[in-house]
């Protein structure tokens, strides 16, 4: 019998609560009990839950509410400045990454398209993980935190350019007319955006501020609505997500809706890292687990080194670049979206799918670790390291 939603939230948060609080006595970090809840009542573990494409749709509303209040804490200027440093930076980080993965492929005896698909995946870092861990209060507003962010947008405009030619590799084509008006539609998206939230949204937050429902029904429909604007328009409903955070950041009312909407975050995260380990196939860990220990392997020990030289280079302070570096050492959400999409193209087999997959879950996790041990964070196990 398939599980109802209901029975599948209580099974999701009645046993995120007891793993989280086994996690927390044990010292260990909330997003891995997240995900081991996940393989453990999942199809290839207990196989309570079955309805997991399901949960994995909703739980995509979570990246977007990410990306939305992370732009509600970014001041446009800052943005601005940071994303000319951090587009050198991500160019020759992406073709290192992109090389990489092509060769571990070929070691393997992947065909050169699988190869390609698995360099793709890696060029990625996680936003989930890499703004999870980064602390809100302290280091938004500081230099660390705008590079970073300059650096998982850029990415993300990376992302949406393989996105776009997986989509068209049926036809065996690259629809370069649409990538040229994707891209030449941010512009406009950017400023209808600021258009609307100057003579529509400010007016109506202004005269009806007290209550309270109102203004978090407002904020949640500009973030939403943006959101699927930029994915009619080719972009991503996390950018438009993003636009839409970022075009509110200079307003009085911003940091009451970035508090309302925490929760709510915080609510489809969980779900993001259960489906996480749900989707995982363990019958195909035998026939993966050479491959994805050295692509992961290789993930953890070159990423934070490349961005070590590359923001070294750019004049950054050797501490700085190393903390990047670490937060950034784990490919990505998007990565199991490329994994997903170009299977579902028959671009790649289910061998080449799980090594992505198994590889994300390897590096979120090892990564996760290492952030949470030896740098700030909010969920930090040691004391002195918590920040918020």
């Amino acid at each position: 019998m398939e599980t109802s939603l209901f029975q599948s939230f209580f099974l999701i948060f009645s046993g995120a609560a007891i793993v989280a609080s086994l996690a927390l006595f044990g010292r260990q970090p909330l997003l891995v009990a997240y995900i081991a809840l996940g393989i453990l009542l999942g199809p290839s573990g207990a196989g309570v839950i079955n309805n997991v494409s399901l949960l994995a749709d909703m739980s995509n509303v979570g990246i977007i509410f990410l990306l939305f209040l992370l732009g509600l804490d970014m001041q446009p200027q800052a943005l601005l400045s940071v994303l000319r440093k951090a587009t050198f930076v991500g160019l020759i980080s992406c073709a290192i990454f992109l090389g990489l993965g092509f060769a571990i492929g070929q070691l393997f005896g992947f065909t050169r398209i699988e190869s390609w698909v698995i360099g793709m995946a890696m060029m990625f870092s996680s936003t989930i993980i890499g703004i999870k861990l980064l602390p809100t209060t302290v280091l938004h507003h500081k230099h660390l935190g705008e590079l970073m962010v300059g650096l998982l947008l850029f990415q993300d405009f990376v992302a949406i350019t393989c996105l776009m030619i997986l989509l068209s590799g049926s036809t065996g084509e690259v629809d370069l007319a649409q990538l040229g008006l994707s891209f030449a539609a941010l512009p406009l998206l950017v400023g209808c955006a600021w258009v609307v939230v100057k003579y529509v949204l400010l007016p109506l937050f202004t005269r009806f501020d007290r209550f309270h429902e109102y203004v978090f029904l407002l904020a949640l429909g500009w973030c939403m609505g943006l959101a699927e604007l930029a994915e009619v328009l080719g972009l991503s409903r996390e950018i438009g997500a993003f636009i839409a955070g970022i075009t509110l950041a200079t307003s009085p009312i911003s940091q009451y809706i970035a508090l309302s909407l925490k929760p709510l975050r915080d609510f489809f995260l969980i779900l993001f890292f259960f489906s996480i380990g749900a989707q995982f196939h363990l019958d195909m860990l035998p026939r993966i687990a050479l491959p994805a220990l050295v692509t992961a392997a290789a993930v953890l020990l070159v990423k934070p080194a490349v961005f070590r030289y590359l923001l070294g280079n750019q004049s950054e302070h050797t501490v700085l670049a190393w903390d990047i570096g670490f937060r950034l050492g784990q490919i990505s959400e998007f990565s199991l979206l490329i994994a997903f999409l170009s299977f579902n193209q028959k671009l790649i087999g289910i061998e080449a799918s799980h090594l992505i997959q198994a590889t994300a879950i390897l590096t979120f996790l090892v990564s996760s670790y290492i952030v949470v041990l030896n740098f700030p964070n909010p969920i930090a196990i040691k004391d002195h390291l918590r920040r918020d």
